[in-house]
């Protein structure tokens, strides 16, 4: 098996099932948890979208000339406020139809604590496992990605908005009562809840306070003491004992790494 590597791919289940693609084929990574496995980078990182050789990875494995070009590497995918579209000014009109102008959902999560994020609605719960989160509860249901942008901004002014990953690899956080964090939250943002429905309409925003709050449990046998991250491009062999996934990482007796980091990189894995 040899290929051009992409995120893990994950099922929802007691633990989470997760698998490696590897090029055109898929690693299951459940019977290899707590024993060794070797990770060898065969020096080629190949574009995820043209497949042209690049001596770096960009926008999470495109070369230069596609993370210039295309609507999925531009900066509104990471600040979805900033969405230029309506100006006319969209890398690919055709694909901000297709991912952006649909209903995204925004949602609380406990991956190192308490955090709010927004997704499709194709991406639940896949968003929340790649975020490592152990607990997730759907807020709000909204129009477009660029509404779901303003929306979580309002919140990050309350609760954080990104995960301190290395204190979501050292263990699970202290559970969060969702349902009621959400009410609070809402409560105190409802003046810029109601300006966001003044600018783009009442039917933008829906809140979901009957939405369902999920658990998800990872294939961890032991969480690091110490995080040691572990990266291809300094050390081409990655070799340990498989401890455990959580998130978009492998946790290894020697260190961890985040797969999603080395999108495209061309690797062997040997078991």
């Amino acid at each position: 098996m040899q290929g051009p590597l992409s995120k893990m791919r994950a099922d929802l289940g007691q633990p989470v099932h997760y698998r490696l693609p590897v090029g055109d084929d898929e690693l299951d990574l459940a019977p290899y948890i707590g024993e060794t496995l070797t990770l060898r980078f065969d020096g080629e990182i190949r574009c995820s979208n043209c497949g042209r050789l690049t001596k770096k990875s960009y926008s999470q494995g495109h070369c230069f000339p596609c993370s210039q070009r295309l609507a999925a590497c531009d900066l509104c995918i990471v600040k979805p406020e900033r969405c230029h579209y309506a100006a006319g000014t969209c890398r690919e009109p055709a694909w901000g139809d297709a991912n952006c102008n649909r209903p995204h959902y925004v949602y609380l999560s406990n991956t190192s604590g308490l955090k709010v994020g927004i997704t499709r609605g194709g991406q639940i719960p896949t968003r929340w496992i790649d975020q490592g989160a152990v607990q997730a509860l759907p807020i709000a249901e909204v129009s477009t990605r660029q509404v779901s942008g303003f929306v979580e901004v309002a919140l990050a002014g309350h609760v954080a908005d990104k995960t301190d990953w290395r204190a979501m690899l050292r263990g699970a956080p202290e559970p969060q009562d969702l349902h009621a964090a959400a009410a609070r939250l809402l409560g105190e943002c409802e003046a810029e809840l109601d300006g966001v429905r003044e600018r783009f309409g009442e039917d933008c925003l829906r809140l979901l306070p009957d939405a369902e709050a999920v658990d998800i449990d990872f294939p961890v046998l032991q969480h690091p003491d110490k995080i040691r991250s572990l990266n291809f491009d300094r050390q081409p062999v990655i070799s340990g004992r498989l401890l455990g996934i959580k998130g978009q990482y492998l946790i290894f007796d020697a260190g961890v790494i985040n797969i999603r980091k080395f999108s495209s990189y061309v690797i062997s894995p040997d078991v």
